[in-house]
């Protein structure tokens, strides 16, 4: 059974930093590209970040030189590293693996607000 579990969201004031992790299970981590998304109240959920099987990443432009994404196919997990946080970035963060997996995980709530 495919799940997605991500973790490490909770409230931090503007300028602070977090950590999401996501572990997969159902799937052969090491051989998949994954992503991060994120989805504001009343918006559409958004691509902010991919990585591929090697470890390359690509971050979307809001979000460049503030996080960063990585992985360790050790542990089977991957990291969102948030830097200099804003309060637009405020949002339910999830991840999947590239292609989509039809199920998504229940995600994590990051709030930037002081």
């Amino acid at each position: 059974q495919v799940q997605l579990v991500e973790s490490g969201g909770g409230l931090v004031q503007p300028g602070g930093s977090l950590t999401l992790s996501c572990v997969p299970s159902g799937i052969t981590f090491r051989f998949n590209a994954m992503a991060w998304y994120r989805q504001a109240p009343a918006n559409q959920r958004e691509l902010v970040a991919t990585i591929s099987s090697g470890g390359s990443p690509n971050h979307a432009d809001f979000v460049k030189g503030r996080f960063t994404i990585s992985r360790d196919n050790a542990k089977n997990t991957m990291y969102l590293q948030m830097n200099s946080l804003e309060p637009e970035d405020t949002a339910v963060y999830y991840c999947n693996r590239l292609p989509n997996l039809q199920a998504w995980g229940k995600g994590t709530l990051v709030t930037v607000s002081s």
